[in-house]
């Protein structure tokens, strides 16, 4: 759409902070007022609307996007998103192994298993691995304690991890990422591994990399918008 304001600035309001547009307050396409608890990621997202040239283009925004998303798509429904994710528990990326060849198991097991052993230790949630793609079923006990390792986080949180589970096929990876276990490089890595070892195989494919750094800048900007979120 056509720019039709000249400055956006963080400002404070009833509830947290929000973004004016020529001194007019931001509202969600659902009429919700933009209000966010931290004053750093207001300032963020003001920094967002303000570098955008004579169109403003959505996706460049990423942070307001996701502020957005809690408010008018999370906030309203929380139990849906939490099952929606808890979800992915099930199929969990991390839980599916190679059986062949040795040295691209040998990776996955060094690098997804700690991660696996961190979820058990952290929420009480051990998830079974299995060699293959056939579905194992998972404990329904370990699939309760990660729902409600889930449910801990706000509606805020829920925002960021939704994207960052979407982006790398992995709620584990993205719990991960929320507890400062691991950063946004590595959950990115970690969730293309088999795709990296095969393009280090065969070589590199135009339309793969560009999906992979889409991937890429989903997972930074959920960390991005927790880092900013944790601020003042």
């Amino acid at each position: 759409m056509k720019r039709r304001y000249q400055k956006a600035a963080a400002v404070e309001l009833e509830g947290g902070f929000g973004i004016a547009l020529d001194e007019k307050p931001l509202s969600t396409p659902m009429r919700h007022t933009v209000a966010v608890p931290s004053r750093a990621l207001a300032e963020a997202m003001a920094a967002e609307w303000e570098g955008q040239g004579d169109e403003v283009r959505p996706n460049t925004m990423p942070l307001t996007q996701l502020a957005v998303t809690a408010l008018d798509r999370i906030a309203g429904r929380r139990e849906a998103v939490i099952e929606d994710l808890a979800a992915y528990g099930s199929t969990e990326l991390l839980c599916y192994r190679a059986e062949h060849p040795a040295e691209l198991a040998h990776r996955q097991a060094e690098a997804w298993q700690p991660l696996l052993d961190w979820l058990a230790l952290r929420f009480d949630a051990p998830l079974a691995v299995t060699g293959g793609v056939v579905p194992k079923p998972q404990s329904p006990a370990a699939l309760s304690a990660l729902r409600g390792a889930i449910a801990e986080r706000s509606t805020w949180e829920l925002a960021a991890v939704a994207l960052a589970t979407q982006a790398a096929g992995s709620i584990v990876i993205a719990l991960a990422l929320v507890e400062d276990r691991i950063d946004a490089a590595a959950a990115w890595s970690l969730s293309l591994l088999d795709e990296l070892y095969q393009a280090e195989l065969w070589g590199e494919d135009r339309e793969a990399v560009a999906r992979r750094e889409s991937i890429r800048r989903d997972i930074e900007a959920a960390e991005a918008f927790l880092n900013l979120l944790r601020q003042e």
